[in-house]
């Protein structure tokens, strides 16, 4: 157990935890979420920081919970936590914490005209190409700015998603349709480079990519309450609702549970006109 030290000494402790989680290979958004659950757990625990129990941490929990954060956010702060007084502290906390489940709902899909709609808002070829291909393979935001031109596989019409959620690579399709303009667009551009950059030859950022979105969903008069995640949603339905194998749709979108992917298997209110009813 450590010694009791003073806020300085407990800062070199939330140091190690950014440390520890870099070196187990957790993304930048986990290690960004981790540590800032220990720094607000810091705060809130003064000089009990270092060492914390079970009903500390609750205490800490239930002040979160009175923010109205939801139980996905305050399970982040507990996994946080968690790792921080087992692999930061040696402290490993017995927490069997149990959060009420976020209520399930059905995701924003566009149809197939739609999103063509979209894509045809704009005369500007890099947009075009981040919305279609965004749809065509089901690619998540983050997924499309870290695409480079050596993970386009053309001969195979696949895609490599490298690192995705989870810091797992997975194949994904590539449909010949954007394979010329994609050729066309690529053609400057080296094996290593990133396909999608700015002026600078940066990649772009994930809230750029959201704005190239919104704006084009708006002149297209689509659905507002879509998202560029929606494009990865309608990716997985449609495919559904062609007849695709559930467990091929999966693999596709890299869920690690098939149970995260039977959410597209909901009906949609633009399939119920396809049903007749028995009356």
């Amino acid at each position: 157990m450590v010694k009791n030290i003073g806020e300085s000494g407990r800062e070199t402790f939330i140091a190690e935890l950014a440390r520890e989680l870099k070196i187990r290979n957790y993304s930048y958004r986990t290690v960004k979420a981790y540590v800032g659950a220990v720094r607000q757990f810091e705060s809130f625990a003064e000089e009990r920081f270092l060492f914390p129990d079970e009903n500390l941490v609750k205490d800490f929990l239930l002040l979160k919970k009175e923010q109205n954060l939801s139980p996905k956010t305050l399970h982040i702060i507990l996994s946080g936590i968690k790792f921080f007084c087992g692999e930061v502290l040696r402290n490993p906390l017995k927490l069997d914490i149990k959060f009420a489940k976020r209520q399930t709902k059905i995701p924003v899909v566009l149809e197939r005209e739609e999103i063509m709609d979209i894509i045809r808002t704009s005369n500007n070829l890099k947009h075009r190409l981040i919305v279609a291909l965004a749809y065509a393979s089901g690619l998540r935001v983050s997924e499309v700015t870290n695409l480079k031109v050596g993970d386009l596989n053309f001969s195979q019409s696949s895609i490599l998603v490298r690192q995705g959620k989870g810091n797992k690579d997975r194949l994904t399709v590539f449909p010949e349709k954007l394979h010329g303009d994609m050729e066309d667009f690529i053609r400057t551009k080296n094996r290593t480079d990133y396909i999608f950059t700015n002026i600078n030859d940066k990649k772009l950022s994930t809230r750029t990519l959201q704005k190239i979105f919104k704006n084009s969903a708006r002149k297209a008069e689509v659905n507002p309450l879509a998202t560029f995640h929606s494009l990865r949603h309608s990716f997985a339905t449609h495919l559904l609702e062609s007849g695709v194998n559930i467990r091929y749709v999966q693999e596709l979108l890299g869920h690690s549970n098939i149970r995260t992917t039977q959410i597209y298997t909901k009906v949609r209110p633009s399939s119920l006109k396809k049903v007749k009813s028995p009356f």
